[in-house]
């Protein structure tokens, strides 16, 4: 009775803290003077809608394990160091130093695959653009164009994406929109009147690594380098990166483009495929895969995927896979 007793306590303590705002999150750790800072603003964690990969917690802790370093006098950091410049601006040497400290402790290989290497203004952002993996907190993208999360017929709206625990934060402060600072999410949270903070940890603010807050609609954020793929967005010729080849794959795949041309560059080759289909479509012929002619290429490639059946077809002898994507 007395065990019975103590597991209807402990299940009681869970639920008051889970109440309370204070319970803790699996891929943070929240001290007791933070969660009682958000407990007294009245905000409560947002859980994330995808399950996290473990990198994202083992990244979250190595920045953690940064909070209160501070540069030096003379402008170094160790993290600048490591970058090749001792005294660098170093918000963006912050980030890939501990993303290169996962990968040294866990035997990943993040840099450069899952999140980039640079110390450049604007270059980080335009490296998630190329990888597919950046949403404008705006919903639209300078020199690109809209933006939707994937399978959704309406636009983007403004802040109306909640970042993900790891997604790297770009800001700018200059008319230009060049980015001028970078930081990573640590976890996004939620007030009763509906008002979105994002919770980040950044370097060089304006000298240490900390903890900061923004409302989700702070003019200052450009967007977000994701960790999950979500949104797709306008291509148009001189445009390059995994979207672009993904759109030449389906291209490829129903015989408007020649396989040599699925280079990730967005081409006239692509382009005149694309007024191809938007022929079939009976849209206009413009040759930009906007949102409606993407969503209409990929309903079009599901239906001729089930109606080819040959396309699945693999000799017995053939060990390799058919070359197609189902990512739609």
């Amino acid at each position: 009775m007395k065990r019975i007793a103590g597991k209807l306590l402990a299940l009681l303590l869970c639920l008051m803290q889970c109440c309370m705002g204070q319970a803790d999150v699996y891929w943070t750790e929240i001290s007791e003077e933070e969660s009682a800072l958000l407990q007294q603003k009245g905000e409560e964690i947002i859980e994330p809608e995808e399950t996290l990969p473990d990198y994202v917690v083992w990244l979250i802790g190595v920045a953690k394990g940064e909070l209160g370093y501070t540069e030096q006098r003379n402008g170094y950091t160790k993290y600048g160091a490591w970058a090749g410049d001792e005294k660098a601006e170093w918000c963006a040497e912050f980030l890939c130093w501990c993303v290169n400290q996962v990968d040294e402790t866990h035997g990943t290989s993040l840099l450069t695959n899952i999140y980039p290497k640079y110390s450049g203004t604007n270059v980080g952002l335009k490296w998630f653009l190329k990888e597919g993996r950046y949403i404008a907190r705006k919903g639209t993208v300078p020199d690109w164009g809209s933006e939707w999360f994937i399978g959704e017929e309406d636009k983007m709206e403004a802040n109306s994406y909640i970042p993900r625990p790891g997604d790297w934060m770009f800001f700018s402060t200059l008319a230009s929109g060049d980015t001028t600072h970078v930081a990573m999410v640590e976890y996004c949270t939620k007030k009763q009147d509906g008002t979105v903070m994002v919770h980040v940890l950044e370097g060089n603010r304006p000298d240490k690594v900390q903890q900061a807050s923004y409302l989700i609609s702070d003019s200052t954020i450009l967007g977000y380098g994701t960790v999950f793929d979500l949104a797709d967005i306008v291509l148009r010729q001189g445009q390059e990166g995994k979207k672009v080849e993904q759109l030449q794959g389906y291209l490829r795949d129903i015989g408007l483009l020649e396989a040599q041309y699925v280079t990730g560059k967005y081409g006239q080759h692509t382009a005149d495929a694309v007024r191809a289909f938007q022929k079939i479509e009976g849209a206009e012929q413009t040759g930009i895969a906007n949102h409606h002619t993407q969503l209409a290429l990929q309903k079009y490639v599901r239906e001729w995927y089930l109606t080819h059946g040959e396309y699945f077809a693999v000799q017995e002898d053939d060990n390799t896979d058919p070359d197609f994507d189902f990512d739609f």
